[in-house]
């Protein structure tokens, strides 16, 4: 049996999701459909693609090389229709992006505007990693800057397209500008283990797991004690009465300081993923080096997150 698309996205599907049965949801068809197919596709091959493991499956060495094959093929087949579809039309005259929240949004999205124009972009911020996938899976909208947590991998649609800007971030900590630590340039975490929380925004996605994870190792629970929407929580903060995670380029407020984490206990990465259907190559270059840009931009300035940026060239996105 000559290996088909469908073969293809099935075992992409399987991989990123992590099981047989989440992967059977994603794509619409039954478990014991998709079961069969992948047997099927198996046998082809002569050998085992998936093995199961403690919390779903995961690939054997046949089934990574056979992933690596597949992803780039889909890729290429994905972008092949995307750009015929753009082509054979004048393109579409608007754009949704969905990005994560971040102290740079505003230039963010001014500098995609410019590099998009005369393409009209409309906007979702949102905390949540789930959200904005889902939203991409569910064609809500056409590409979005995604932050993950190290701990939690957010699955994307197989078909999506994907890139990194950040491979490697770190989350600071937000305190009342009056708290005994503020003066130090890094703050232990296990220091903190007497602190009110607020929980993370976008917690489903697995960044108050991975906050709790953290302190665990540190030696404590956190006393999760608020939820707030992003900067719903800053006077809870400037008053003393909690603490919160935040992304790094983060500048504070009046009455509140934005402190590193000793160590980085914490990480996570940013990543471009996009619907090929909707947008070219050569737009999705121009998107992720107005996006990098204008992250860069922000990180250098700060009097914080700039010495971390500084230290760590490893990770800094290309911008020429």
């Amino acid at each position: 049996m000559d290996p088909e698309i469908r073969h293809l996205r099935a075992i992409c599907a399987i991989a990123d999701a992590g099981s047989v049965t989440k992967a059977a949801a994603r794509l619409g068809i039954s478990q014991p459909a998709l079961t069969g197919l992948l047997q099927r596709f198996e046998r082809s091959l002569g050998g085992q693609l998936f093995e199961r493991a403690r919390t779903g499956v995961r690939p054997t060495p046949l089934g990574e090389r056979a992933l690596q094959r597949a992803r780039l093929v889909l890729a290429d087949i994905d972008s092949f229709a995307g750009d015929l579809t753009l082509a054979a039309g004048s393109g579409p005259t608007e754009l949704h992006m969905g990005t994560a929240h971040m102290e740079c949004v505003g230039t963010m999205v001014e500098r995609v505007q410019a590099a998009l124009s005369p393409v009209e972009l409309t906007v979702q911020v949102d905390a949540s990693a789930i959200s904005l996938a889902q939203a991409l899976a569910h064609h809500r909208s056409d590409f979005a800057v995604i932050g993950m947590s190290d701990d939690s991998d957010v699955p994307l649609a197989p078909d999506l397209g994907q890139r990194t800007i950040l491979p490697r971030l770190p989350f600071f900590i937000a305190m009342t500008s009056s708290h005994p630590l503020a003066g130090c340039e890094e703050v232990d975490l296990a220091d903190l283990a007497d602190e009110a929380w607020i929980s993370p925004p976008g917690a489903d996605d697995g960044s108050l797991a991975s906050l709790r994870a953290a302190c665990r190792r540190a030696g404590f629970s956190p006393r999760i004690r608020y939820e707030a929407p992003s900067g719903g929580g800053r006077q809870l903060i400037q008053t003393g009465r909690a603490v919160q995670l935040v992304e790094p380029t983060s500048a504070g407020a009046s009455g509140m300081v934005i402190r590193r984490l000793t160590g980085d206990p914490l990480r996570g990465r940013l990543i471009l993923a996009w619907r090929r259907s909707r947008i070219t190559d050569d737009q999705i270059e121009a998107t992720y080096l107005a996006i990098a840009s204008a992250y860069t931009e922000y990180a250098v300035r700060s009097p914080t997150y700039g010495p971390w940026w500084a230290a760590h060239p490893e990770v800094h996105p290309r911008i020429s």
